[in-house]
């Protein structure tokens, strides 16, 4: 039997319930941004410290995946960080339906590593998966792609 969450589900009079990821640790999201602000040719080994470190922080893993060095490397990084979202987002009351919409911080790691997730597929000729994460992002973010800038 699963446990039950004291985390909130948000219903939504328009749709579907929504699910907020919780926080990430500031130390860790720290660090994130402070290894993604080193030289480019070290923020992958720099990542990696951090994932190691957090080992659940889906938006490091996110960011992992798009450094890695070919396009199995970047699948692999994008698959654990996807996996280890759902982890989360079923820790966080989600019960395999409804909304992650990117205007909550705490879900865009998540949906970084789900379109990373899909772009790799795509690169490495898995296109039916490619096909089943872009319609996942669209069923949790209706207005998915983000707006960018």
């Amino acid at each position: 039997m699963a446990a039950m969450t004291d985390s909130p589900v948000n219903l939504s009079p328009t749709g579907p319930p929504e699910t907020v990821l919780d926080d990430e640790p500031a130390e860790a999201l720290a660090a994130l941004d402070a290894a993604l602000a080193r030289p480019i040719a070290d923020q992958r080994q720099a990542v990696a410290a951090v994932v190691a470190r957090w080992p659940r922080f889906i938006d490091a893993w996110a960011q992992l995946g798009q450094l890695g060095r070919d396009d199995v490397e970047c699948y692999a990084y994008h698959r654990v960080g996807y996996h280890r979202g759902l982890d989360r987002l079923r820790a966080n009351g989600w019960r395999g339906s409804g909304y992650v919409r990117w205007r909550h911080p705490q879900n865009r790691g998540f949906l970084r590593a789900l379109d990373g997730l899909r772009a790799a597929a795509e690169a490495i000729g898995e296109r039916d998966e490619a096909e089943r994460c872009a319609t996942f992002l669209r069923q949790l973010e209706p207005e998915w792609p983000p707006a960018r800038g």
